[in-house]
């Protein structure tokens, strides 16, 4: 069955949920890329004052957290928690570059601005 063979209703229905799951990718994008720049400040405040990149126990109350409002949102906890983890998986990855890069930084102003 091709689209030409859907009854007009049922296709102008369809593009309707499309369009409103294209603006929910859109919100979810840019909700991210916010969550990314306070993650990046906390990452540049980590490293500042050389705490490590991750924290495994506020990481386990965010899970317990985020499967606690999936399941009142009747979104599947575990996959809640897969989304969850992948992120913060990123964001400790920004958080050691981060960290390399001030290390860095103080290690060539320590050498009077040279690199070793």
């Amino acid at each position: 069955m091709t689209m030409k063979d859907i009854d007009e209703s049922v296709s102008a229905e369809l593009n309707r949920l499309r369009e409103s799951i294209d603006n929910i990718d859109a919100a979810v994008v840019h909700m991210l890329a916010e969550r990314f720049k306070c993650t990046q400040q906390v990452g540049r405040l980590k490293a500042a004052h050389q705490m490590p990149p991750a924290d495994p126990a506020r990481e386990s109350r965010q899970i317990a957290r985020l499967r606690q409002l999936a399941e009142s949102a009747r979104l599947d906890p575990s996959f809640a928690e897969k989304l969850l983890n992948f992120i913060v998986a990123e964001v400790i990855r920004h958080h050691e570059r981060i960290a390399d890069e001030s290390a860095n930084l103080a290690g060539e102003s320590a050498n009077g601005g040279t690199r070793a």
